[in-house]
């Protein structure tokens, strides 16, 4: 039965005003009818907007009850009233709880022992109240315990105001630091905070030194980042000795370090900034653990005395491994914990100073494991986080000497939840150049492989973040109704190692198109997928690769989810006043150096849309994105609009109060997700409408 999102063919579709914008570049001349949409303040872009949003609406009209009850499935599985397992942090617990019926969580502490009284933090229902969009981040106590600071968005630009509380008093403390990202970073003076701030373009580029009681307008400042490629941000080691300044690009990063004791002093650089040398730092006794990838693609371990960090002082801990990416460290009085991928996963190694090291086994060939917060050195235990397709998010604590594990929670799912009901499969495609590329996949037990069902591929492959096999409780109503969910673990992201980073990037970024549509080929050839119900999701950069693979491949897909997506590549890296642009010249390229010009114009999705037929399509966006900018996806449906040669639908929401990340509230963002899902299920026959 086809979907009623193709009827109503009669309904008004919004017509962005054509005003011819031309570029001249490399020989070239761009023509950019939509550029007037990079607007907020015009109200007609606003109307626009708003046009695009009712049209969306009536035609999903019919899809209202589906929505509300798929809203209410999803929100069923929620327990409402939960809370965190509890960590120890200078001797208090602290605890993050929600209560029924309430958007935003409640942080909360105890003294010593978790039977103590129970001391408010901060309630962030009362902060978001009255509010369209709020957001608490970087919550960070004084070392005496006194003072909670934090940082609060209610744009949702990911600009933070920081903001103090008296935790004795309960009171507010009136100091505030507009125009941050977030986070104070306490000296152990307790009056003392350090904090990074953003230009223009939301780089984060400066770090200021504050005390409190004092004037904002007299902060110091203590550096300034003047490379526009890269960022800089402040941070506090493990073991509460330094403050560290990091200043990181795509293929470089620097560190100074201050005595927390001394606040005033100066900053010390460890080891320049040096191009395509990558390292980060850990401290513990007398010397910082230095992760590089110094002659060695995928990361090595070095260890350094913390009086040096000059890279002719670093000593190897871990050699380099072909087939092993290193990707992070926690540091133990008696262990060196390492998480390392192989094969697409992270596994986690345990080598005690004393005694041999091993593997955690998880019993399982497609998860998601990672360690959780452990801020204490003298402790056998380790705290992880453990996730699967299956298996909802779970933690442990692990005693790395007895090797056992103690389940402290598994997240709770409700409506009915039996991890028996679903299957997982890790599977390898065979890309156009011969490269194995992994997906993982997950489906309900009834599901058929005869290449008649329903399968929606999610994908991302960038920055060399890898999308793991996590479990989602809102991805249950598409199992449930049939529908398989696949991801590709295309190159672009660091999935199989720094290689497969490196290899879909910059002038090999075509690699990450090609694997997804192959990973979707090779999901019909092994009858997962029926021809005619191969569905499509991605968002940001995923969503660049969504307008990508329908530019390459407009037949292979029935419909297309494609959420904040990144489309207008070449203008966006052509414009420096737009955020990011200046810091990912190393991902994508400059496309005022022909040769990367060339290439990028050759899949930017905007660029690359043609007089053909396309999938049907949703797309969505933030008023206030800081990431995408919401133009990009508006201008992408108007051209679309104007010279698609199908009939099937082209939907654009933006929410107008929200940014990249969308709803703040958490029932809010579920309501975005059954938008979605509801899109899809009925182009696949599974809504009922």
């Amino acid at each position: 039965m086809e979907s009623k999102l193709y009827s109503n063919q009669d309904l008004s579709q919004p017509r962005a005003e054509k005003i011819r914008k031309e570029t001249e570049i490399h020989g070239h001349t761009l023509v950019d009818n939509y550029y007037w949409l990079n607007d907020r303040e015009n109200p007609k872009v606003i109307d626009y907007l708003k046009a695009e949003n009712d049209y969306t609406a009536k035609k999903m009209k019919h899809l209202d009850g589906f929505k509300e009850d798929l809203f209410q499935e999803i929100k069923g599985r929620i327990k409402e009233q939960d809370e965190s397992v509890p960590y120890k942090d200078n001797g208090y617990f602290y605890i993050t709880k929600y209560e029924e019926g309430l958007e935003y969580p409640i942080h909360t502490r105890k003294k010593e022992s978790l039977k103590a009284p129970e001391e408010l933090l901060l309630d962030v229902n009362q902060l978001a109240k009255d509010k369209s969009y709020y957001s608490a981040a970087g919550l960070s106590v004084s070392p005496d315990n006194k003072i909670l600071a934090f940082g609060e968005d209610v744009v949702s630009r990911r600009i933070y105001t920081i903001r103090f509380k008296n935790l004795e008093t309960g009171e507010w403390i009136a100091d505030k630091i507009p125009n941050t990202t977030g986070k104070a970073v306490w000296a152990n003076d307790n009056k003392t905070v350090f904090y990074s701030v953003k230009d223009e373009t939301l780089r984060s580029y400066k770090i200021f030194k504050h005390r409190l009681g004092e004037s904002v307008e007299n902060d110091e400042e203590v550096f300034h980042e003047k490379d526009e490629t890269f960022n800089t941000y402040v941070y506090k080691t493990k073991s509460e000795k330094y403050i560290v300044i990091a200043s990181f690009q795509t293929v470089s990063s620097e560190y100074q370090v201050l005595n927390a004791d001394t606040p005033d002093a100066d900053f010390r650089i460890l080891q320049p900034r040096e191009r395509k040398l990558e390292y980060d730092i850990a401290h513990y006794e007398d010397k910082f653990y230095v992760r590089t990838n110094l002659d060695a693609q995928n990361f090595r371990l070095m260890v350094t005395p913390e009086d040096q960090g000059h890279k002719a002082s670093w000593t190897e801990v871990i050699p380099h491994r072909d087939d092993v990416l290193l990707e992070d460290m926690d540091i133990f009085k008696d262990y060196l914990v390492l998480s390392e991928r192989k094969e697409g996963i992270t596994q986690l190694r345990v080598i005690p100073n004393e005694g041999e090291e091993h593997y955690i086994s998880f019993g399982e060939k497609a998860y998601m494991a990672y360690t959780s917060i452990n801020l204490e050195f003298d402790t056998p235990v380790l705290r992880i986080g453990y996730q699967s397709l299956t298996t909802p998010q779970t933690t442990h604590d692990y005693h790395m000497q007895a090797r056992e594990f103690t389940l402290l929670k598994q997240k709770e799912v409700l409506g009915g939840f039996n991890k028996e009901d679903y299957r997982s499969e890790r599977v390898y495609a065979t890309a156009r150049d011969g490269v194995k590329v992994p997906i993982s996949i997950v489906y309900h037990k009834d599901f058929k492989k005869d290449g008649t069902n329903p399968v929606l591929l999610y994908g991302y492959g960038s920055y060399g973040a890898s999308m793991d096999p996590s479990f989602g409780f809102a991805r249950l109503s598409l199992l449930n109704r049939g529908m398989a969910f696949a991801i590709a673990h295309i190159r672009g992201g660091e999935e199989m190692g720094r290689h497969w980073y490196d290899n879909g990037k910059l002038l090999k970024k075509k690699n990450t198109f090609y694997d997804f549509i192959d990973c979707g080929k090779f999901l019909v050839e092994e009858q997962y997928a029926a021809e005619d119900q191969l569905y499509a999701m991605g968002g940001s950069a995923g969503g660049l690769l969504m307008g990508a693979v329908m530019n390459l491949e407009p037949k292979m897909w029935k419909g297309i989810v494609a959420a904040v997506p990144f489309v207008d590549v070449i203008n966006t890296m052509l414009d420096e006043s737009i955020p990011l642009t200046t810091g990912e010249f190393d991902e994508w390229g400059n496309p005022k150096v022909e040769k990367f010009f060339d290439y990028i114009f050759s899949y930017s999705p905007y660029d690359q849309v043609e007089a053909k037929d396309y999938p049907a399509t949703l797309v969505t966006t933030g008023l206030h994105d800081s990431q995408v900018q919401y133009w990009e996806p508006a201008k992408w449906v108007a051209k679309l609009r104007e010279v698609k040669t199908d009939k099937n639908p082209l939907l654009l929401h933006t929410n107008m109060d929200a940014g990249h990340g969308g709803a703040s509230g958490r029932f809010q963002r579920i309501k975005e997700v059954a938008r979605e899902y509801a899109f899809l299920l009925d182009l696949a026959g599974r809504s009922g409408c």
